[in-house]
């Protein structure tokens, strides 16, 4: 009987599915003369799959193999009386078309005959069901693949019978139920599984017990009186802590426009009652297994986050913000020219010496403290460090957003970085004392390489700036004229000098002495 319905389904859903698009594009077209033939070819399409649909009923198959002979008469009987009707209205639709201006139906028609006929020759083969009788009435022939096909799926579909002895999959489930009967056999057959069950007797009780308890899996009555099932749905998947609590519905109401509704807004399933306990206890069984990839996927979608988190601090903490945002949005080389910034370069005195008297680590640790105090100085300044060679340090203002102040707040860090290293020489056995060189100017900034690549500034400025660090005095902050120039107002300044610097020659250079505002 399997086999037999199956032959015949797919061509009468090809029939009902082309009887329902012609329906629709004569309407759309104003065709009314078309529309009346076409219900009826629909009506009797519907009729026909109605019939076909019954062939696995048990009088069917009464029918077919207790009548013999006179039984499959009946039914191929049945079966062409609707059938008849489909392809005589079909064929005078086919004849009229031109004369309706309707040709652009033409294609679905003939596929609605052609569906037709494909239909008549399976039911003409029904006349070989009764040929090979046993004794309890026929068997389909032994050449037939489709009953091989049809003992291989049933035998597939033995194998998954015994869905106890997999592996048990238990959670906690909220049971949402206006009739106390349901709600007591459901949770039983529900603890019998192993689950722990809570009860809600209606949709009031279960949005106050949903915020309160960490529910795997809800079962949800769609017909109650206080808050139907349907609403209940609906303010769960509205709210950002429980839309992702799967629901199945269990209802009554089977109609398809209810199923609809409720798959849209967000169930994960539905069973009409009265429910089958194989088929509910499957269905739990795949909406926790969902439930728990919902849960693993939240977790590495927030381990992810976290690593995606650290990988933009470090970037941050290596490029500046505005040159990071340009390489997200797809830069690969910068490099801007800037007209006016400061650049400093100071270096530690005697520290190569200082390096070979003393074990790496504690190398190392000197320079930690020193390097992360200067760091502090910067970040508070908001000027920009750029790198460190060795022992040696380099920061500049007005790269990679110009500012007014630069040359002002880089001799202001200047002077933080002498403090800083005054004070921590009291506290180690081995004295420090840094030399920094200061110098304003035009440069270029940016990045380039695409491998541990970093943000660098470049020009006669930075060249300039160095030359004045390595000529200058320990502790001291040695500026050029230029960068004097900006700075004369906030800061006390020595005498010139006239200091020789490599590729430069004789230039006039300045100390920094003391701010104007420590005298007042």
């Amino acid at each position: 009987m399997a086999n037999l319905r199956q032959n015949l389904i797919s061509p009468v859903s090809a029939i009902v599915g082309l009887c329902e698009l012609l329906e629709h594009e004569a309407g759309r077209s104003g065709l009314n003369e078309v529309a009346t033939d076409l219900k009826r070819i629909s009506q009797a399409a519907t009729e026909l799959s109605v019939f076909v649909d019954q062939l696995l009923h048990p009088d069917m198959a009464m029918k077919l193999t207790v009548d013999g002979d006179e039984g499959a008469k009946r039914l191929r009987h049945d079966l062409r009386t609707p059938m008849n009707a489909i392809r005589g209205y079909g064929e005078m639709l086919l004849e009229d078309l031109d004369d309706l201006n309707a040709l652009h139906l033409e294609p679905d028609l003939l596929g609605l005959l052609e569906h037709t006929n494909a239909l008549l020759m399976q039911i003409d083969m029904l006349a070989s069901l009764p040929d090979n009788p046993t004794a309890n009435g026929f068997k389909i022939p032994e050449a037939s693949q489709g009953a091989a096909m049809f003992a291989n799926v049933a035998q597939s579909m033995r194998s998954i019978d015994p869905i106890a002895k997999t592996d048990a999959l238990t959670g906690t489930i909220l049971v949402v139920d206006d009739v106390e009967a349901n709600r007591a056999l459901l949770a039983r057959r529900l603890e019998r599984d192993g689950h722990v069950v809570r009860i809600a007797d209606g949709g009031h009780s279960a949005l106050e017990m949903m915020p309160q308890h960490a529910f795997d899996l809800v079962l949800l009555d769609l017909m109650m009186p206080d808050i139907n099932g349907y609403e209940v749905l609906k303010r769960l998947k509205e709210s950002e802590d429980l839309r992702d609590i799967p629901v199945i519905m269990i209802s009554a109401l089977d109609e398809i426009e209810s199923v609809a509704r409720c798959i849209e807004v967000g169930a994960e399933d539905y069973l009409p009652k009265p429910f089958n306990p194989i088929l509910l206890k499957a269905r739990i069984r795949a909406a926790l297994e969902k439930s728990q990839w919902r849960e693993r996927e939240r977790h590495y979608l927030s381990q992810m986050e976290a690593e995606k988190q650290r990988t933009k601090d470090l970037l941050h903490s290596i490029l500046p913000q505005k040159i990071v945002t340009r390489l997200n949005n797809g830069e690969t080389t910068i490099a801007d020219r800037h007209d006016d910034v400061t650049v400093l370069f100071s270096d530690i005195v005697g520290f190569t010496e200082m390096s070979a008297n003393l074990p790496p680590a504690h190398v190392v640790h000197y320079l930690n403290q020193i390097f992360s105090g200067f760091d502090a100085i910067a970040s508070d300044l908001g000027v920009e460090k750029i790198k460190t060679i060795g022992d040696a340090y380099m920061v500049a203002a007005g790269v990679p957003d110009p500012r007014e102040d630069h040359a002002e707040v880089i001799v202001e860090m200047a002077r933080r970085m002498l403090s800083q290293v005054e004070a921590l020489t009291r506290e180690l056995e081995y004295p420090l004392h840094i030399r920094i060189g200061v110098h304003s100017g035009p440069a270029v900034a940016g990045i380039i390489g695409s491998h541990r690549f970093l943000y660098d500034v470049w020009g006669d400025t930075v060249n300039f700036a160095n030359r004045l660090e390595t000529t200058g005095k320990p502790g001291r902050v040695q500026i050029s004229e230029e960068t004097a120039k900006r700075v004369t107002h906030r800061f006390d300044l020595s005498d010139p000098m006239d200091v020789r610097i490599k590729g430069k020659g004789q230039v006039r250079t300045f100390y920094v002495m003391r701010r104007k505002s420590d005298l007042e």
